[in-house]
């Protein structure tokens, strides 16, 4: 039976090759999503084991944040940033799940995580879900949380207004586009809990901020924790 499951894996890998998601080169026997040498050149942040990072001491500044960090840098016209453009904008959302896992099993090992008790996804406005079709924070939130072990609670904290898109504007017009948006509906389930906040790419930090400032508003006694797949190389890195 196993003879035959490869054989019928073998014929398919040749009629539908499996492509790396990052470099779009055909994966090989035992490569899953991401072929080894991309794996190797993903640029780390090296964040998720440090306690005091770029990232953790810039929310911190503003807001209360218990832990912050990234799994890779957000790098203008690389593979990572196609990919992440890929599940963002053009409906593979299997890739962010993908990436949440690999970046759950990163959040496991450092140690610094582990009693993260809720997952909280950056929401998007309900027009702009039914839009898209998916939000992309869902299927990373999803894919941290079946590492940690938590649970993901998609409904607790809403986007109140269709804002327009951060990515064009300027640092304050970033914060201004944000400011206010956000509402928790159902602070029961965040209270006194330890909130982790997903979202894809953390580039100034506004959007992160304004869903803290919401949660902690309705729910004085949460800590929260802020875990972004990406981070601007930009605003948190040195130039490579």
């Amino acid at each position: 039976m196993s003879t035959l499951r490869n054989i019928i894996t073998h014929i398919t890998s040749l009629l539908y090759p499996r492509e790396c998601a990052a470099c779009g080169d055909t994966l090989t026997q035992g490569e899953q999503f991401i072929c080894t040498a991309c794996r190797f050149r993903i640029p780390v942040t090296g964040f998720v084991e440090q306690d005091e990072n770029p990232i953790k001491e810039r929310l911190a500044a503003l807001m209360p944040i218990k832990r912050a960090s990234a799994l890779f840098y957000f790098i203008n016209n690389s593979d990572w940033r196609h990919l992440v453009h890929d599940f963002k904008f053009h409906g593979r959302w299997r890739y962010a799940y993908n990436l949440g896992v690999w970046f759950g099993h990163e959040l496991l090992s450092s140690g610094l995580y582990d009693d993260v008790e809720l997952i909280i996804p950056v929401p998007l406005h309900d027009r702009k879900l039914l839009n898209r079709g998916y939000n992309q924070s869902d299927h990373i939130a999803y894919g941290i949380a079946s590492v940690l072990g938590a649970k993901v609670e998609r409904h607790a904290l809403v986007r109140t207004v269709n804002n327009r898109s951060q990515a064009l504007r300027s640092r304050n017009e970033r914060w201004d586009n944000v400011e206010g948006i956000f509402e928790v509906r159902h602070p029961k389930k965040l209270s006194g809990r330890h909130v982790m906040l997903v979202d894809d790419v953390i580039t100034t930090g506004a959007t992160i901020l304004a869903c803290c400032e919401a949660m902690m508003a309705a729910c004085p006694d949460i800590e929260v924790s802020v875990a972004a797949l990406a981070a601007s190389q930009k605003e948190f890195g040195f130039d490579k």
